[in-house]
């Protein structure tokens, strides 16, 4: 098993604990799985993607660290237009 801190935003912020795919494995190539594409059996086209977890690591092996706390909602940044520098930036030259 190998573990690393990760940043979880669901059901709320927190730092957990959690298992990586084995970075040697014959198996995935570290990947921790493997992608089996399907088309539609009629037309061929491409239906959509299978993934089968290997068995050299546990992806819902988890364990909460600490809690995070989230931002007030006074604090939390809400842009309003499309311009990312807020009303009244301009890129053109002073003169």
């Amino acid at each position: 098993m190998r573990l690393r801190i990760q940043r979880a935003t669901w059901p709320r912020n927190a730092l957990i604990l959690t298992d990586t795919p084995h970075p040697d494995c014959p198996d995935c190539d570290g990947v921790g799985g493997t992608e089996h594409h399907y088309g539609d059996h009629d037309t061929g086209e491409y239906a959509g993607t299978n993934w089968e977890p290997c068995t050299c690591w546990h992806e819902t092996r988890r364990w909460l660290l600490l809690p995070l706390p989230s931002l007030p909602r006074w604090l939390r940044r809400r842009r309003h237009s499309a311009d990312p520098w807020g009303p009244g930036h301009s890129d053109e030259p002073p003169f």
